[in-house]
């Protein structure tokens, strides 16, 4: 499918990486993992063109289609959230636009008889065919299951895209993406914006596409899920192997063990061959012995030891003054968006030292209480700070906050005063931005070298007080463990909104769980909320919370109907079900009938039959889809009574 030969880029002088080679066959779905500025983000943009390599080649099967998911994405104003979507279909857009164009002139002209009228009928009649080829008749109920899928109501679908945060117009890309059928799909940090039930689905669907995936990301879980294969780029080299990462990092492991342990019986035996070499050579009877042995030492071939790649960043958060004992105080805090309400009703005491964990679906408050606290938004109730109170705040989305035209070092050094303007280049390289690095502009750098530097930024301003939402988003994992080390070391008050189990892991000593517009205190660490909620991990919360909302609403539903309807419910049900099934069989069949027709089209129709069998294909899914009307009509009449 894909074929990767010698490619070689560098920066500056320094290879990201130097002569690597790889393919990417159907069915593979790659974890494409490593640091920070290792090259990931660089990778993708290579393979899907945008960017040229210094060296090396890059070899496509024909008319094979890849669609790229950045992390930098640019919107058009003014469409609605189905618009954007349907800009995903260029071609059934552009065969609208030409059908349009001829029912105008249709409908403006007399002259019915006349040949240049026949030739317009005859171009719409082979337009609207093409046009049912190419699946215009069910792109748009594609596309609203694919919105629903990562998350978007009904609703929303005719809100503009401009009113939406950034990462829910990452949503809108990934949906255009996952509706245009690429062969190889190249998906940078996808889940970074996106909650625990909306990742689920993304992940049931890329274990079912058809074609190559590549996914940077950094979500661990999400990658097992996944993956079928990692590739690493470490230190200018990739190391590639068929597991997904977790067994990927045992295997490299046990397999640098091996090195390490052939390495050194090599060493041995080469230590004890240049001391027979040096006491042979001290006797002209063995001089010849000597030579023999020198040739022999030659020819070995040195064993080498893959090199990790141990470089971290240095992080501390110091305290600036000691506040008061109570730091926050919240009573009756509300907030609405319109009709929407939010928040109701919250009341919080947060005392100095404590280490609090905000959790909970997307959409529950946590980032809006976050937000309240930081005096960024107004709200119903009030909220104060305590005696001595400085927050430092580390947004979800801090990174966007960066201007993209000056430099790592410019960053700084604007945000810098008078007391730490000097120790700017020394705070830069704790952060691993070392020598010209600093002299790097921010667009061009990676969403985990961003977040690093908004980290590092942070640094500048006094606190005591750090709130932090989602703020491993980006980060690679050695990155998070020594992120998470110096949040454990600070002295201070800690809030963090986080959907990361292993981040908050010994953490926090107390979780906040939002939920139904309110806060349920668990006085513990993640594990003990875990085993209070009686659920292994935080997607499972999620599962549960959904299947139970359904339970409840089905028992009320059902309580409404007599045992004659629910037999009858049952019944409709399980011939709806039947009937759905055909339906997915047949439009399979269908459209794998007009993908042939496209591709090979005269060889495709010399098949036996081939217009009869085609149509009777066709007029049984009518038929199908007229029995499903009926049943659902039947059963939404029974669910109304």
């Amino acid at each position: 499918m894909l074929n990767i030969h010698n490619l070689s880029i560098s920066f500056g002088g320094e290879y990201l990486f130097e002569e690597i080679s790889f393919r990417l066959n159907a069915g593979d779905r790659v974890g494409l993992i490593g640091k920070n500025g290792a090259g990931k983000s660089t990778m993708l943009r290579i393979l899907s063109k945008e960017q040229e390599p210094d060296s090396g080649q890059i070899a496509l099967d024909k008319e094979i289609n890849i669609g790229f998911l950045k992390q930098d994405i640019d919107f058009v104003q003014g469409r609605t959230v189905l618009e954007e979507a349907y800009e995903a279909f260029t071609e059934i857009k552009k065969a609208e636009r030409q059908m349009d164009k001829i029912n105008a002139q249709l409908a403006e002209r007399s002259d019915y008889e006349s040949d240049s009228y026949n030739e317009l009928i005859t171009e719409l009649s082979d337009l609207t065919q093409h046009y049912e080829i190419i699946g215009g008749y069910n792109y748009e109920g594609d596309t609203e299951r694919v919105l629903q899928g990562l998350g978007f109501a009904r609703e929303d679908f005719e809100r503009l895209t401009d009113t939406f945060s950034g990462g829910w117009r990452m949503r809108i890309e990934l949906a255009k993406l996952l509706l245009q059928n690429n062969d190889i799909l190249l998906l940078d940090e996808p889940t970074n914006h996106l909650d625990i039930e909306s990742i689920i689905w993304l992940e049931n669907f890329l274990r079912s596409y058809a074609g190559a995936v590549v996914i940077v990301s950094h979500d661990k879980m999400f990658l097992d899920n996944v993956t079928n294969r990692t590739i690493e780029i470490s230190l200018g080299r990739i190391y590639d192997y068929n597991t997904p990462y977790s067994k990927y990092l045992v295997q490299r492991n046990e397999i640098r063990e091996q090195q390490l342990a052939a390495q050194k019986n090599q060493s041995k035996q080469i230590e004890q061959t240049e001391k027979l070499i040096e006491k042979f050579r001290a006797k002209a009877s063995k001089a010849s012995m000597a030579q023999s042995l020198i040739k022999k030492l030659d020819r070995i071939e040195r064993i080498e030891v893959d090199e990790d790649d141990n470089a971290v960043m240095n992080v501390r958060f110091p305290v600036s003054v000691q506040p008061g004992k109570v730091v926050i105080e919240a009573e009756t805090v509300g907030k609405s968006y319109g009709e929407k309400e939010i928040l109701n009703d919250i009341n919080l005491l947060v005392e100095r030292g404590s280490k609090i964990a905000f959790v909970g679906q997307n959409g529950q408050g946590k980032t809006t209480l976050a937000k309240i606290i930081i005096d960024e938004i107004e709200h119903t109730g009030t909220l104060k700070l305590g005696h001595n109170v400085q927050i430092g705040y580390f947004a979800q989305n801090q990174s966007e906050y960066l201007d993209g035209e000056l430099t790592i070092h410019e960053t700084m050094v604007n945000a810098a005063n008078e007391k730490n303007r000097s120790k700017v280049r020394d705070m830069l390289g704790a952060f691993l931005f070392r020598g010209d690095e600093v002299d790097k502009k921010v667009k061009v750098l990676s969403g985990g070298e961003r977040n690093r530097l908004a980290l590092c930024k942070l640094l500048l301003q006094p606190f005591n007080v750090l709130v932090m939402d989602e703020p491993t988003n980006h980060l690679d994992i050695k990155s998070k463990n020594v992120l998470k080390e110096s949040l454990k070391s600070f002295e201070g008050t800690l809030i963090l909104v986080s959907h990361d189990r292993d981040f908050l892991q010994g953490l926090t000593n107390t979780v906040y769980e939002f939920k139904n517009k309110n806060i349920k205190e668990y006085l513990g660490d993640i594990d003990f909320y875990l085993d209070q909620r009686k659920v292994a991990d935080l997607r499972e919360i999620e599962k549960k919370d959904k299947t139970q909302h359904k339970e409840v609403a089905d028992s009320k539903e059902t309580a409404k109907q007599s045992y004659q309807d629910q037999k009858k419910l049952k019944s409709l049900n399980n011939k709806l079900s039947n009937v759905e099934a055909k339906i997915n069989k047949l439009e399979k069949e269908i459209k794998e009938i007009d993908v042939e027709l496209a591709v090979n089209y005269d060889q495709t129709i010399a098949a036996p039959n081939f217009f009869d069998t085609y149509q009777a294909k066709k007029d049984e899914l009518v038929a199908l889809m007229d029995n499903w009307e009926i049943l659902q009509e039947e059963i939404d009449l029974l669910t109304s009574q």
